[in-house]
């Protein structure tokens, strides 16, 4: 199945608005083993109508975001209609909704949003409960004289808009013309703390070998996702595969983060973490703070960047940064300790490095981090890592290891050094 995408807005090829819509469509997609062969993105205004006309011609299904709404300049709707030859009619279905849209927020429809309720012949409207602007679906058939056998999707720009109606009206609708869409699964193995080299060495011969299973990687935020996709019985011989040779790595195996693991453990544990942080700012305690229900398992979160207020939160004794200096599995080790003793959590993670660019020495390179975690009624772990580079770079991968430090002592997995 050859699908496109057409991403329309001038603030897109401004840069102003960064098009996350089409790497989310991508990886929908990518999950019922359907490849995006191409995406275009044109400005605001008619040229939309060429490039919805030259995708229509090489593909099965053109998928169309933005463009929709009441402005001037927002022509999708109408450039499709006229391609296809097809009047505008009100739709009193859509026109409805836009009453009850406006009349929740105390506003009376303007005759620019009525636009939106005029609906080409012959197209099947989308519901839009989140936004004004319905999504529209055109048949393959409407195409049929103009030599074209591609059904046409127009969806709404915003993601919080687009995305619902992807999930329940374009998913179905593609599930259905796929061959095999009942049968084929996609797997997503989440690894961390591997290099996607190290993974290829170590598992893709054997993967290509198994028969029927397509794969693929994606490094994100630390991770290497390894994508298994085919029929179950493939999928399963591959994940076999992947979990020998790395199982202790798998952070989870149905797309969630690791802090969403680590939130959902704590949590079915009834435990608390507390964070002391000095070169991540704070970058743990966000990550943990950005998954929803946090707040029964985070109390305590300190940022300690300079060394007296590692003394005076933490109770860092001021002989021991003096002597091991403040980067140091010492200083690491007593702020994490420290940071139990205070909140009263369960657990603990500390990290002291140097960010860089500036700072480094020949023994401690910019890069250089040390991490512990501090547990009641544990030892204490501490780790060494060197992560060279960019700054948020540095930032992402200590926290990763910091979290992953977490995650095997909450499944009682050897910590990797």
């Amino acid at each position: 199945m050859r699908v496109e995408l057409v991403n329309t807005g001038t603030e897109l090829l401004l840069g102003d608005t960064i098009n996350t819509n089409a790497a989310w469509i991508g990886q929908r997609l990518a999950a019922l083993g359907i490849q995006v062969t191409r995406q275009t993105i044109v400005p605001d205004g008619a040229v939309i109508r060429v490039a919805i006309a030259e995708a229509a011609q090489r593909s099965d299904v053109v998928l169309v975001s933005g463009g929709l709404g009441p402005t001037n300049d927002d022509l999708t709707r109408e450039s499709t209609a006229e391609l296809l030859s097809l009047p505008m009619e009100l739709n009193e279905g859509v026109l409805g909704h836009l009453n009850e849209y406006f009349s929740k927020r105390g506003k009376p429809v303007s005759e620019a949003t009525k636009r939106q309720a005029m609906v080409p012949r012959g197209a099947q409207v989308m519901p839009n409960p989140f936004g004004t602007a319905p999504g529209l679906y055109f048949p393959a058939a409407l195409g049929e004289m103009l030599g074209w056998n591609a059904h046409i999707f127009l969806l709404p720009g915003p993601p919080r808009e687009l995305k619902p109606m992807i999930k329940n009206e374009v998913e179905p609708k593609l599930r259905e013309w796929l061959p095999d869409g009942g049968s084929r699964r996609v797997l997503y193995l989440k690894v961390t703390g591997v290099g996607e080299s190290d993974i290829v060495e170590a598992v893709e011969k054997r993967l290509e070998c198994v028969p029927g299973l397509d794969l693929g990687y994606c490094i994100r935020g630390g991770d290497v996702d390894v994508r298994l996709a085919g029929a179950q019985s493939s999928v399963d011989a591959g994940a076999a595969i992947v979990r020998e040779a790395f199982g202790d790595c798998i952070t989870s195996e149905d797309r969630r983060i690791i802090e969403e693991v680590i939130v959902q453990f704590l949590t079915e544990r009834g435990e608390w973490l507390a964070t002391a942080e000095s070169c991540t700012g704070g970058t743990i305690a966000n990550r943990i703070t950005d998954v929803s229900g946090s707040s029964r398992v985070f109390g305590h979160g300190w940022v300690t960047y300079a060394n007296e207020a590692k003394q005076q939160h933490l109770g860092v004794p001021a002989a021991l940064i003096e002597k091991h200096g403040v980067v140091s599995e010492e200083v690491a080790r007593a702020m994490a300790e420290g940071a139990l003793k205070n909140s009263g959590a369960d657990h603990a993670l500390s990290v002291t490095g140097i960010a860089g660019p500036t700072g480094g020495t020949p023994e401690k390179p910019v890069g250089t981090v040390w991490i512990a975690l501090a547990s009641k009624n544990a030892e204490t772990w501490t780790m060494k890592r060197f992560s060279p580079g960019a700054r948020d770079r540095f930032k992402l991968l200590t926290s990763q290891a910091a979290l992953d430090m977490l995650r095997r002592r909450l499944c009682g997995i050897a910590l990797r050094q």
